[in-house]
C-alpha cells in the first residue's frame, strides 16, 4: 500500500501533467534504451530503467538488467525520488528502513544500492526517476 508520506502534495495535478504526455505503456523506443544503457554503461550498474510513476504504479519505459514491465507503486524505489528536485542515493538499501522489506531487496533481483534522479516536466513536476 502506499503511504501518505510517499505521495507528493500535488499528486494529482502531477498525474495529470504525467497524462498529458501520452507515454505510459507506449512501445519500446530505440532513443529511451540508448539513454538506458548509457546509464547502466557509465554508473557500472547491472541494471538500470527510465521509470514513471502512476497513481498506483511504477511503469518502467526503459529497462536494462529487469524483465518487468511495471511494479506496484508501494514497491518502488522512486516512489521516494520524485518527492524532491535531487538525485536520491541509497548506499544500502538493507541498511535503509525505507527499503530494508521492500520484495525487490529481500527476494530478486536483490538490489542493494539505488540511485536515483528525478525526471521533471517544464512546469516542475516530478514524473518518474
Amino acid at each position: 500500500m502506499v503511504t501518505h508520506s510517499t505521495i507528493p502534495d500535488h499528486d494529482i495535478k502531477r498525474l495529470e501533467a504525467l497524462r498529458t504526455y501520452q507515454i505510459l505503456d507506449s512501445a519500446p523506443e530505440r532513443e529511451y534504451d540508448a539513454i538506458t544503457r548509457l546509464a547502466s554503461y557509465i554508473c557500472q550498474v547491472p541494471m538500470a530503467m527510465i521509470t514513471l510513476i502512476d497513481h498506483n504504479r511504477q511503469w518502467l519505459k526503459s529497462k536494462v538488467g529487469i524483465d518487468i514491465t511495471e511494479t506496484p507503486r508501494a514497491d518502488a524505489f522512486c516512489r521516494y525520488t520524485i518527492l524532491n528536485d535531487h538525485s536520491l542515493e541509497v548506499p544500502d538499501t538493507r541498511a535503509d528502513e525505507r527499503f530494508s522489506d521492500n520484495k525487490f531487496v529481500k527476494g530478486e533481483p536483490g538490489i542493494r544500492f539505488y540511485a536515483g534522479s528525478p525526471l521533471i516536466d517544464e512546469d516542475g513536476y516530478r514524473l518518474g526517476a
